[in-house]
């Protein structure tokens, strides 16, 4: 093949041996020229006939080779002509030549003619290559560009041009070579944010890049960076909220140039997330990062330590540390989620120490080093055995710097918890002392002169054998010595001897014939707080292994109260999760099972009921299921246990928080079987309330009407084959449309039943007399006791429980004697037991209206329980949210409902902690004829009160609390349902509240703060889409008054650039806010805190409301901007709705096509529409998108001509600039693209 085409080429490029001697002398005539050229090509074009497909590649590789190896300019120029007109003539494919041409190692800048020659011939024939091929030779020239050095002689600048016109005319927005989504994408790749082009390229490309600025808008949510969730919410576990863990940027779709703040490390959202209690799950989640892959992330140690610093910095203020104030809780929090990402290695123990090093160095903080201490020595003193001793002697150096002390520190008082973190670095000291022995190292270290007073004191108490319990010494002595087995036997026996029981002495348990071990004062938590993790983990240890060891006995006396009640309370320690909860779920329950220890699992089932706290669901259900597997086994079949089984089961399944439903119950749609009970109706029916409530509350079904292909068909079917049941028509009503083809039952025993229910739990004073007894003799903060087995006891002994028909028994004459041995009763009763099955007993006394009036009556005498209810503001959020269309006009009853739940903690919870005090005077006390209606004022100091909160603010607007032993797990938790209580608790209709919340920010309000307003469209999103959806469906009206005001109706309104008007930052800082740009933010803000389910109806607002009403090009863009950024969320979780708004997109384009005469905007609507294709929809939208496409003008059907496929447009199509610049390539034969466009 060579050889033939050397000849064909040879022939026409031969010149005289005079020609040669004196060159430039000689010229062809044009005909010589053109002769020379036919004949050339005649040769060619017989040449190539006869080539096979294959060898086409090859042979014009070898042409460009033959071309660029000779030297003669004019040579080289009329070679390349033979191939323009070979490729205009159709007889060289224009793809192939351009990529050999422009891909040839011989092409280099130094030869400037070849260069110049070669993008010139590039640029004739370049319009005929298709557009996959055009961004690929864009790719290509883009990095030749780069080989050019910065500094060239002016002399050659001009040849090097070429190269950039052939980018000029690639770029070209009417030449439409190719999408020009495609270009920005390769330009881009190699010119990331930040970086400048080529300066041969000058600002062609940066003003290419430009253009495509307003698309990332319409992309991005309006403020996102200031959007925060609320941690543990069912919000916070969608995908909003993710960050990339190398870099801690959002991860962004598509390469366009978003606004800077968007490229940012989002340092503020990790670190706020990080602040609040029970975050990790979040912080793992947010980051990507999976317990099984151990993977360092150093943006969370810079941030850990951060929080530490700021730590440090709050404990300069403030004066008191144990009143269980801000400091203190931080501080407590701080080395829990320290020791969490530090054990499972996504943070780096020595470098996180020389970090704070370096970040505390010359700053003089010295107040809360002790605290600090405190923290280190929970990390060290458990790993320490495990690791080298280098990875801890950073930690002398951080002593060096915080304890500049000459002289001796002296000994604090041993009375206070405190003392245990004043000696946090003698036993850090002692730990490392001990390490280097043991490994023999050189690297001992003497006793710090300023530590020598501690160190001599704990050693002379390590000498004194009998430990009292009446201040902190055995604590310090734990924590100095939980790695050195000689002198911790001594402390830690101490501790186990007082809660186990002395071995002889026995005490009575409720019911006949049962004994427990003597102890009954639990250890306190402030104790238990004083403990290093190490040590609690020592603790626990040793607990769990006498509890195995009594239930492989068969021990007829029972666990110590003080040992249950002690274990209960080491199970609230997270950074002990591995032995605590997960030991007492996965090893202790079965162990004991298995050994029939019937007493201790009845023990081991109350402490679930009555004492645990923030538990995760997957442990639970974990439970749930184990009590199901429990039910089935014949020995349990006695009375007690299984009462115990039952009513345990009941908790687990309506504790179960609405968005934990569904992620829990599709781990077993393989074996649903395991999680429901395959005998117990009542639990059943329990469950398809849970999950009727779950579903209503997350919106799971909004926006479909079937259970067809959802995670519920499976567990309802299989409920039904196992306890086949109706249902009341009443109670069906309430369920979810898809849910409410459930089976029911008609008839008028309704109301009857509810009549002997209250006759039941009211008529005989027994019953009431056990409530107001136990109600008033007992409080509900367990945690704080050290003396409720007495009043236990004291209760049981007035008030006995007869569990096995022993009133019966007594009855028949003669009575028959029934000895039947308790099991051990701990913390239940019938007060107790009754609180879940209220629950249930109140939503259905709301579901029949004529029963009212006795549920008010039940609610005033046994409402005080719920002082003892562990979720007693999430069961009323439950409860107006579910009923809130049956609650809708009975404003007297949701006061009472709302008035005995909250009313009932009255004496346990400070001033402030629930209800504002505008509610309190105005709403508590209104009467029925003339109903409280609230102000903008009252909203405003509402969502205040969530902003503060979020903000950190101190003092913050709720009192401080416990959060281990809160119904909720961080402030912003509570304040968000509290919040939603109260607005639903509200005389006026959702609709009224909903426009107010949204006033908050769309009207001028005197209380809102402009420079942080986002924070306030934060709050606001949040509680909206807490609240069911008449209260956020108003948003809705506001986009359509909106969408219909003149500023974006009419032409002549705002003349102008229509992104500045939509862009809400800008506007805002400029004192220029309009209120489209403020609807759109709040929109947003709204949007990004939903559920996929109230998400669900933005197709159907578009197509049935905003379609009909979308004329103008600034509304199309205002629509575009309002969706766009959430195509993301949709793509992932509901891929209906994403090709459903797709479509939805193109018809509003084809209806404002047909309206105006002229669009403005083309390019911007045009690039969006390709970022929707490559992004998110695929093909998936072609066929109905391809027909609306051929209705549209021209212009508008060129440039999209791309995302049709059609293969080749009228010449009309092409408006007459464009020809100027090269006419549109010919599109042929191509194939549809793939996901992403990246590829």
């Amino acid at each position: 093949m060579e050889t033939q085409l050397q000849s064909i080429f040879e022939e026409v490029v031969k010149t005289e041996i005079i020609e040669e001697a004196f060159p430039g002398m000689f010229m062809d005539t044009p005909e010589d020229e053109k002769t020379k050229l036919i004949s050339c090509l005649g040769a060619f074009r017989q040449f190539w006939g006869g080539l096979s497909q294959e060898s086409h590649e090859r042979c014009i590789q070898w042409t460009v080779r033959f071309i660029h190896g000779q030297h003669s300019p004019r040579r080289i120029s009329f070679l390349y002509d033979c191939l323009a007109v070979a490729v205009e003539t159709g007889l060289l494919p224009p793809r192939m030549v351009c990529e050999s041409l422009i891909n040839s190692d011989t092409l280099e800048w130094e030869r400037t003619q070849l260069w110049a020659l070669t993008f010139k011939l590039v640029r004739k024939i370049i319009g005929g290559v298709d557009y996959k091929g055009v961004r690929d030779l864009l790719k290509v020239i883009l990095e030749k560009t780069l080989t050019i050095p910065n500094t060239v002689s002016s002399a050659v600048v001009q040849q090097l041009l070429a190269a950039r016109e052939v980018i000029a005319y690639i770029l070209e927005r009417n030449a439409c070579l190719l999408p020009a989504y495609f270009a920005v994408t390769e330009i881009r790749k190699l010119y990331p944010e930040g970086k400048l082009p080529h300066w041969l390229l000058g600002n062609l490309v940066s003003d290419f890049v430009d253009t495509f600025r307003p698309t990332a808008r319409i992309n991005s949510i309006c403020g996102r960076c200031s959007l925060l969730p609320v941690v543990n919410n069912s919000g916070a576990i969608c995908n909003s909220w993710k960050l990339d863990p190398a870099t801690l940027r959002f991860p962004l779709k598509g390469l366009l140039p978003y606004d800077k703040d968007l490229f940012e490390p989002q340092t503020a959202l990790l670190r706020y997330v990080l602040e609040q209690p029970y975050s990790r799950d979040m912080v793992c989640n947010m980051l990507g990062l999976n317990k099984q892959h151990k993977q360092r992330c150093p943006v969370l140690e810079d941030q850990l330590v951060d929080l530490v610093v700021y730590a440090m910095e709050r404990s300069e203020t403030e004066e008191k540390f144990d009143d269980g104030g801000t400091s203190q809780l931080l501080w407590q929090h701080l080395s829990s989620q320290l020791i969490f990402f530090v054990l499972f290695q996504f943070a780096s123990f020595p470098h996180m120490v020389l970090s704070l090093h370096q970040k505390l160095a010359g700053r003089g903080l010295i107040k809360g080093r002790d605290h600090l201490m405190w923290v280190l020595l929970q990390f060290i003193s458990g790993s320490i055995q495990k690791n080298a001793l280098a990875d801890f002697l950073p930690v002398m150096k951080l002593f060096d710097l915080l304890y500049p002390e000459k002289e001796f520190i002296p000994v604090p008082d041993i009375n206070k918890p405190q003392s245990t973190h004043a000696f946090a670095m003698t036993c850090i000291w002692i730990h490392l002392n001990r390490k280097a022995q043991n490994d023999n190292s050189k690297l001992q270290i003497p006793i710090p002169h300023s530590l020598k007073l501690h160190h001599e004191f704990l050693q002379q108490s390590l000498r004194n054998k009998s430990l009292q319990m009446n201040d902190y010494k055995i604590a310090l002595l734990c924590n100095a010595y939980s790695t050195n087995s000689e002198c911790f036997t001594l402390p830690m026996g101490a501790l186990v001897e007082t809660i186990y029981g002395n071995g002889i002495m026995r005490i009575p348990l409720p019911g006949t014939s049962c004994l427990a071990s003597g102890s009954i004062t639990p250890l306190p938590m402030n104790l238990l707080d004083s403990l290093t993790v190490h040590a609690k983990m020592s603790l626990i240890h040793s607990i769990a292994t006498r509890v195995i060891k009594l239930a492989h006995a068969k021990s007829s006396v029972a666990l110590a109260p003080a040992l249950v009640e002690t274990y209960s309370r080491l199970l609230v320690y997270m950074e002990i999760e591995s032995l605590g909860i997960k030991g007492f779920i996965s090893q202790l329950l079965p162990t004991v099972f298995k050994s029939h220890a019937w007493g201790i699992l009845h023990t081991l089932l109350e402490m679930f009921s009555y004492r645990m706290h923030h538990i995760q669901p997957h442990y639970r259900v974990q439970l749930l299921s184990h009590l199901h597997t429990l039910a089935a086994v014949a020995q349990t079949n006695q009375n007690q246990l299984h009462l115990c089984v039952e009513s345990t089961a009941l908790r687990l399944i309506t504790a179960l928080g609405s968005s934990e439903v569904q992620p829990q119950f599709t781990r077993f749609l393989s074996d649903p079987k395991t999680v429901l009970s395959a005998e117990s109706e009542e639990l059943n029916r329990a469950l398809i309330l849970t999950l009727a409530r779950a579903t209503h509350v997350t919106d799971f079904f909004t926006g479909s009407d079937s259970i067809q292909g959802t995670w519920c068909k499976d567990i309802l079917q299989t409920i039904m084959s196992f306890t086949p049941h109706n249902w009341a028509s009443h109670t069906l009503s309430c369920f979810p449309g898809p849910l409410q083809a459930m089976r029911s039952h008609e008839g008028n025993e309704a109301q009857v039943c509810y009549f002997i229910i209250q006759l039941l739990l009211l008529k005989p004073n027994d019953f009431r007399n056990r409530v107001s007894d136990f109600v008033k003799e007992n409080s509900p903060e367990h945690w704080l006791q050290n003396d409720w087995h007495t009043k236990h006891m004291n209760y049981h002994k007035k008030y006995p429980e007869k569990l096995y028909f022993e009133g019966l028994a007594e009855q028949v004459d003669p009575p028959v004697p029934i000895q039947s041995p308790y099991l051990p009763i701990y913390f239940g009763n019938v007060c107790l037991r009754f609180l879940p099955v209220f629950d249930i007993v109140i939503h259905r006394f709301l579901e029949l209206l004529p029963v009212s009036k006795s549920l008010e009556t039940l609610l005033d005498h046994l409402g005080g329980l719920y002082k003892f209810h562990d979720r007693p503001v999430t069961y009323l959020y439950n409860t107006l949210h579910y009923y809130e269309m049956h609650l809708r006009n009975r404003e007297s009853l949701k006061r009472k409902l709302v008035h005995a739940i909250i009313g009932s903690l009255k004496d346990n919870r400070p001033q402030g902690w629930c209800l504002s005090d505008t509610y309190l005077k105005c709403a508590m006390n209104a009467r029925e004829d003339n109903p409280w209606v609230p102000d903008d004022s009252y909203y405003c100091k509402l969502i205040g009160r969530l902003v503060d909160t979020m903000a950190g603010k101190s003092p913050g607007p709720f009192p401080n609390c416990d959060w281990r032993f809160n119904e909720f797990p961080n402030p912003a938790a509570h304040a968000l349902h509290v919040t939603c209580v109260e607005l639903m608790a509200l005389a006026v209709s959702g609709q009224d509240v909903g426009n107010a919340l949204l006033n908050v920010v769309l009207k001028s309000q005197p209380l809102v703060p402009r420079e942080n307003i986002t924070a306030w469209m934060n709050a606001i999103g949040l509680i909206i889409t807490a609240l069911p959806e008449p209260y956020w469906i108003v948003l809705h009206d506001r986009i359509v008054s909106v969408i219909s005001s003149p500023s974006l109706t009419s032409e002549t309104e705002w003349v102008g650039y229509p992104f500045r008007l939509f862009d809400f930052t800008a506007c805002h800082q400029s004192y220029s806010e309009m209120s489209c740009s403020y609807t759109l933010a709040l929109a947003h803000a709204v949007w990004h805190h939903s559920s996929i389910g109230q998400l669900s109806l933005i197709p159907k607002f578009l197509t049935e409301v905003l379609l009909p009403i979308v004329k103008t090009e600034f509304q199309l863009l205002y629509v575009y901007h309002l969706v766009g950024p959430f195509l993301q969320r949709f793509q992932q979780e509901r891929t209906r709705c994403m090709i459903e708004i797709g479509v939805a997109f193109y018809d509003m384009l084809l209806n404002v096509d047909q309206c105006s005469t002229h669009l403005n905007y083309m390019d911007p609507i045009c690039d969006f529409l390709y970022h929707m294709k490559y992004m998110f929809t695929g093909d998936s939208v072609k066929e109905q998108v391809e027909k609306i496409i051929c209705n549209l003008k021209p212009a508008l059907k060129l440039r999209l001509r791309f995302i049709t496929h059609i293969s080749k447009m009228e010449p009309a199509a092409v408006p007459p600039q464009a020809i100027n610049s090269g006419s549109p390539a010919p599109q042929s034969n191509q194939v549809p693209v793939s996901l992403p466009v990246t590829q």
